[in-house]
C-alpha cells in the first residue's frame, strides 16, 4: 500500500533539476543535441515526445507546437518567457527551446509519474484527509511562487497537476500555455479555461486577479476530497451558471468523514467575491494544510473519485477522435 508519510509527507529529497537560462534558438534543428525517442502526448496545442540530452544523457520531453500564423507563435513565445521566470521546484521546469518558423519545440523537464488524480485512484494508494492536504500545500507553494512573480496560471485543473514520479508525493503543476503576466493595476479579462474550474469572473467577462487561480485550487480541493464537482451541469451553460451564482454545498454523504477544517479551506476559496477569496499564502497559513486533524488518516472512500476521472477519461478520447477526425478532413481539402 502506499501511504504519504506522516514525518515527512512529501516522502522525498527534492531532486536537483539543473535550472538554467534559456534563450530561444532559431533556425536552429533540436535533434542535433537531442534524440527523440517515444510519443507520450497528444493535444491540440501539439505532441510531446521523450527525448534525451546527447551531450549529458538526461531524459527530458519535448513539446513541439505548430506556428504557421504569428499569433501562434506569439502565444508560444509568451510561454517561454512567462516559464523562464518560474524556477521552483513545484513546477515544470523549462530546459531549452526552439524556432524553426513553422514549429517552435520546448524542451522540458521530465515527469513520470503521471495525473495526480490517476495516481490517487490506483488501488495501491492510501487516500486519507492528511494525503489531500499534502497535495493541496504543494499545490499552494507552486501557486504561491507563480504569484509572486505577477503571473497568472489561469488554467489550474486536475490535468495540470502531476506527480514527479510513481512512488513519490511530489506533484508539479505544468502547462502553463493560457498564463499571462498580471499588472494589478490594469484590467486583465480572458474568455478561456475549463468551465468546470474557471471563477465566476472569467465566465462573467470582468477583470481576472491573483484569486481567479485560487477559486480553480478551491474546486480541485473539493473534488479530490469527495469525488464529486461541485459546480458541474449536464451542459457547459449549466456549468458556467452554477459557477456565476457560486452555487454548491457539502450535502452529499461524500463529505460526512470530511473535517470542518477542510470544509472551511474550500469555503474560503470558493467565494463569488474574489477580493474575499485566501492568498495562496493565506492558504498555506489555514489549519487544513499546517495541522491536519488528528482523523486525517481515515481512509477515504475513491468510489466517485474513480468515477469521475474514468468520465475524463472517456470525454478525453471522444475529444481526440474528434480532433483527429477534423485533422482529417481538412488534409482531404
Amino acid at each position: 500500500m502506499i501511504k504519504v508519510d506522516e514525518t515527512d509527507p512529501v516522502g522525498e529529497l527534492e531532486p536537483s533539476f539543473p535550472y538554467r537560462e534559456v534563450i530561444c534558438r532559431r533556425n536552429v534543428d533540436m535533434k542535433e543535441f537531442y534524440d527523440l525517442e517515444t510519443e507520450v502526448g497528444r493535444g491540440k496545442f501539439g505532441t510531446v515526445y521523450k527525448c534525451k540530452e546527447k551531450a549529458t544523457g538526461l531524459g527530458l520531453a519535448a513539446k513541439f507546437v505548430l506556428t504557421p500564423r504569428k499569433e501562434d507563435r506569439r502565444n508560444v513565445e509568451r510561454e517561454v518567457d512567462i516559464m523562464k521566470v518560474l524556477q521552483h521546484p513545484r513546477l515544470i521546469q523549462l530546459y531549452d527551446a526552439f524556432d524553426n518558423g513553422k514549429t517552435m519545440c520546448l524542451v522540458l523537464e521530465l515527469i513520470t509519474g503521471g495525473e495526480l488524480f490517476e495516481r490517487v485512484i490506483d488501488d495501491d494508494f492510501v487516500l486519507t484527509e492528511k494525503a489531500c492536504a499534502v497535495f493541496m500545500r504543494q499545490i499552494c507553494e507552486g501557486v504561491e511562487f507563480v504569484h509572486k512573480q505577477n503571473i497568472l496560471h489561469l488554467d489550474m485543473k486536475p490535468e495540470n497537476i502531476l506527480c514527479l514520479t510513481r512512488t513519490g508525493n511530489r506533484i508539479k503543476i505544468i502547462d502553463f500555455g493560457l498564463a499571462r503576466k498580471f499588472d494589478p493595476e490594469k484590467k486583465l479579462q480572458v474568455l478561456f479555461g475549463t468551465p468546470e474550474f474557471v471563477a465566476p469572473e472569467v465566465v462573467n467577462f470582468d477583470k481576472i486577479g491573483f484569486g481567479t487561480d485560487m477559486w480553480s485550487v478551491g474546486v480541485i480541493c473539493y473534488v479530490l476530497l469527495s469525488g464529486l464537482s461541485p459546480f458541474m451541469g449536464e451542459t457547459d451553460i449549466e456549468t458556467m451558471a452554477n459557477v456565476t451564482i457560486a452555487n454548491y454545498d457539502f450535502d452529499d454523504e461524500a463529505f460526512n468523514e470530511i473535517s470542518s477544517e477542510a470544509k472551511d479551506f474550500i469555503q474560503k476559496l470558493l467565494v463569488k467575491d474574489q477580493s474575499a477569496r485566501m492568498t495562496a499564502a493565506e492558504s498555506l497559513e489555514h489549519t487544513f494544510l499546517r495541522h491536519p486533524v488528528a482523523d486525517g488518516a481515515l481512509q477515504l472512500s475513491k468510489r466517485k473519485l474513480k468515477r469521475y476521472v474514468i468520465k475524463k477519461r472517456w470525454a478525453k478520447a471522444v475529444n481526440m477522435i474528434v480532433a483527429l477526425q477534423r485533422m482529417g478532413a481538412k488534409l482531404d481539402l
